[in-house]
């Protein structure tokens, strides 16, 4: 790496993480795109991924660093993110897998991440996340695995969330990440969400930061937030600190 090159990015990212204009921009270009479902637009490999491209990308760099030999995401629906870190993984050769979690994997949803090519790093659970019956199996196969990467992505409840992040935070080791998704929910206009049981004050961002304040294993990675700016997981890049 050019040392001019990467310490002139890294002041233009910091500096974008202190421009309180260009937040209050990113927010309300957030809240407009929303209401079109601007997060639906987009495949990986031919299934819908429901993410937006910048958190995309940002999960690639994450999972080529850190290399995980398992990654296990919690929330399927259509499977677009599983076939992407599925061929992350692919890419990166190994063994590694990706292990989902869902308490409803829809028939026409499963056959596809079945039949897809990349279907051979994949295993799924039907289930809820926080079910003791379901974390077992995940501890089951996380066994001997040294390096997991988690990403939460189900119910956006705060209690939820909050569960989840006390029973998977263990399995992350130092260096890996733990990301929780849809963070961004405490920046959206109250009742932007009418016919879900999360709003303001009851999301992935207040379950982050009670979780913070008895944990001292994570902290936000800023840097990740700052350079990409649009992103629904603001606070939610947790890097892990220490074994």
């Amino acid at each position: 790496m050019n040392p001019e090159f990467e310490k002139e990015k890294k002041d233009n990212i910091r500096r974008l993480g202190e421009s309180q204009v260009l937040r209050d921009l990113t927010n309300e270009w957030l809240t407009k795109v929303s209401v079109y479902k601007y997060s639906y637009h987009f495949t990986w490999m031919g299934r819908p991924i429901i993410q937006f491209p910048q958190d995309i990308l940002a999960m690639q760099e994450i999972i080529w660093k850190v290399k995980p030999d398992l990654i296990i995401e919690t929330g399927i629906a259509h499977g677009g993110s599983l076939i992407f870190y599925a061929s992350m993984l692919e890419l990166l050769g190994g063994i590694g897998e990706v292990l989902g979690i869902d308490t409803d994997i829809r028939e026409p949803n499963r056959r596809e991440i079945e039949n897809h090519p990349m279907s051979k790093r994949i295993r799924m659970i039907e289930g809820s996340s926080v079910d003791p019956h379901v974390v077992r199996q995940v501890c089951d196969l996380a066994q001997g695995k040294d390096r997991v990467l988690v990403a939460l992505d189900s119910d956006h409840t705060h209690d939820h969330v909050l569960k989840e992040l006390n029973l998977y935070s263990p399995l992350v080791r130092k260096g890996s990440y733990l990301v929780i998704f849809d963070t961004v929910i405490e920046h959206m206009p109250q009742n932007f969400f009418p016919n879900r049981p999360w709003d303001r004050g009851n999301n992935p961002q207040t379950a982050v930061a009670e979780f913070l304040e008895t944990n001292d294993r994570f902290e936000p990675d800023r840097t990740i937030e700052n350079k990409l700016l649009i992103t629904v997981a603001p606070g939610g890049y947790l890097k892990c600190l220490k074994d």
